[in-house]
């Protein structure tokens, strides 16, 4: 089974790619809702994350429920604590997509949709790699509706980012998701070509 890997920047619409692709038959393995589920189920992430960050990290009241402006404030502007939290994070997360590959048996292909595919080292389990590239500004649009946020907001959260400009540079393909190209077709010729590969 060819495993791709598929990335891009908040609002370039990487998931609604990875949707259309669904529609051919290909299982996708979002890593970012898996890291959100993992982090909030899983023993050896909470046990390590509260040893890290500190008592106050899962709601008090016994439910897991992580206190996402108690881990935000310990990360904000400290790449160091960033890098510790996702040392405890993404190997579990890899564990878990590995699982999850092994199950999809006979499949042709499968995708591993990740945000931080490159910055992670995720890039590393795939075979191909693929970006969801869009304009900047259709890129806020999008987020302000989405998330019924300020465009400021999502401006930071993309300089947060890894620049969009590396990844489809690192990328072994792009796919542009600018509401102007069709999807399905550059779809397809992405399928066919992995296919060839």
């Amino acid at each position: 089974m060819k495993v791709i890997g598929m990335t891009g920047g908040i609002g370039c619409g990487k998931s609604y790619v990875s949707a259309k692709m669904q529609l051919h038959g290909i299982p996708v393995y979002d890593s970012d809702s898996r890291a959100k589920l993992l982090t909030a189920t899983d023993p050896a992430i909470k046990e390590a994350l509260t040893e890290l960050v500190g008592p106050t990290l899962y709601c008090p009241c016994g439910c897991g429920v992580m206190q996402k402006e108690v881990l935000a404030g310990f990360i904000f502007g400290n790449p160091e604590n960033m890098a510790r939290v996702n040392a405890i994070i993404h190997p579990r997360v890899l564990e878990d997509f590995r699982r999850w590959a092994d199950a999809q048996g006979s499949k042709e292909f499968c995708i591993l949709e990740s945000a931080i595919l490159f910055e992670s080292g995720f890039n590393g389990e795939v075979d191909y790699t693929v970006c969801v590239d869009a304009p900047l500004p259709l890129r806020i649009k999008r987020c302000v509706k989405r998330d019924n946020t300020t465009e400021q907001a999502v401006v930071a959260r993309i300089n947060s980012q890894m620049d969009q400009e590396e990844k489809c540079r690192l990328a072994d393909f792009v796919i542009v998701n600018d509401d102007v190209q069709a999807l399905e077709p550059q779809i397809s010729a992405l399928i066919d070509n992995v296919r060839k590969l």
